[in-house]
């Protein structure tokens, strides 16, 4: 038999049981398609996070207070919540470390935030004239913080966009206005571009004023929460690192890196762990949806060993008028592989369909790459052979004397 020959017999077989052949397409269908899903959900997760981690400046290294903890030690108050950095931290880096471009001191809190009888609660960020450059913030309207501001403890503000819509309305100029904070009115000079995002780390959804009046006004005291600090250039970022660490630990007259009061992390650290932590998330979705493909694999092969029971009659008479052992079970392979290479393109299709949702109705970015289909496929295609390869072995072996006796 030539091929033409054998895929018009698959045609009529697979056809004639449609409805069974149907279901066990799509199990393969299942399979390939939460596979391409899962693992371009996982990508377009990652790209995300590694967007969000970019958007939060270049070259960047943060500095970030943590409770001393000693020998025997087994309760602190938690990283971030320590007031172990002050002001005279963040001159020192200036005056001591080299290769350093720019340093933000910060000063962050949440606060209920008031204006006209509409109300927020959302971050406040006190910090300084360069915190844009550093941190990348653009200004939409007006302008940002200056020096001066911050010399005069001056109740001035700037808000995200987010926070604009929900004071003032999306349409409303909010340059000119005030707010409150913890009774304080300030007073807004300017609204930052928006860069997007969600949740407690969403940069639309924050308020800057000058670090000095934050200190004065809202904390009560001259800690700081966050010094960020932009290297001169990505290659320099493990050095100022370095060199801050040791600053640090000097300052605060610690000597054992263990027992530090404050952690340092430089941009290219953080998105390496997100990295790794997303890679670990994809893999793992896409073992998961394999388990489907799987399952389809093995409904495949329990289709086709019905199949060569229910035809033992047919390949018994086939034999005997000449078709040879390799015709059989290329016949049945073939069918396998109809079935699963069928199941793979609807599957491509669905998964793509599914990945596009996801990113139409901006639940998340999802990205799908040419390999992950083409994997998809190949793993499709390879199925169909596996799982096949039994039954038409089986088939081929037959007796054809046996075969055809067969009730």
């Amino acid at each position: 038999m030539n091929l033409s020959d054998i895929l018009q017999e698959t045609y009529e077989v697979l056809w004639s049981n449609r409805a069974r052949s149907g279901l066990t397409v799509l199990g393969i269908v299942i399979g390939i398609s939460s596979v391409i899903a899962m693992v371009a959900i996982g990508q377009g997760a990652q790209g995300s996070i590694q967007a969000r981690i970019e958007s939060i400046g270049s070259n960047l290294v943060l500095v970030t207070p943590g409770a001393q903890q000693g020998h025997g030690t087994t309760v602190s108050s938690g990283r971030g919540s320590a007031r172990t950095l002050t002001q005279g931290d963040a001159d020192a880096i200036v005056a001591e470390v080299a290769g350093v471009r720019a340093v933000a001191p910060e000063l962050t809190g949440r606060y209920q935030v008031t204006s006209k009888g509409k109300n927020t609660n959302t971050q406040i960020v006190g910090t300084v004239a360069v915190y844009p450059s550093v941190r990348n913030v653009e200004i939409g309207e007006g302008m940002f913080i200056t020096d001066s501001q911050v010399r005069s403890l001056s109740k001035v503000a700037v808000i995200g966009p987010a926070v604009r819509d929900d004071l003032f309305g999306s349409s409303s100029d909010a340059i000119g206005q005030t707010i409150r904070i913890k009774q304080i009115e300030f007073r807004i000079v300017g609204v930052t571009k928006a860069k997007g995002g969600s949740g407690f780390g969403n940069q639309d959804d924050m308020i800057y004023v000058p670090l000095t009046s934050a200190q004065r006004f809202l904390a009560g005291d001259s800690y700081l929460s966050t010094v960020s600090v932009q290297a001169a250039d990505a290659g320099s970022m493990a050095e100022v690192q370095a060199q801050i660490t040791n600053l640090l630990l000097a300052r605060h007259r610690i000597s054992d890196l263990t027992l530090s009061d404050f952690s340092v992390l430089n941009q290219a650290d953080i998105l390496a762990t997100a990295s790794s932590i997303t890679d670990t998330l994809t893999i793992f979705l896409g073992a998961v949806a394999g388990i489907s493909l799987l399952v389809g694999g093995i409904g495949i092969m329990n289709m086709m060993l019905t199949t060569v029971t229910e035809r033992t009659r047919e390949i018994g008479l086939r034999k005997a008028i000449g078709a040879t052992s390799r015709d059989i079970s290329r016949q049945f392979l073939v069918e396998a592989v109809v079935l699963t290479v069928t199941g793979g393109v609807l599957g491509v299709a669905l998964g793509w369909l599914i990945a596009f949702g996801f990113t139409y109705f901006n639940i998340i970015q999802a990205s799908i790459s040419l390999s992950s289909v083409l994997l998809a496929f190949g793993v499709s295609a390879f199925i169909g052979i596996v799982f096949g390869y039994y039954p038409a072995r089986r088939a081929a072996r037959l007796n054809p004397i046996e075969a055809l006796r067969y009730e």
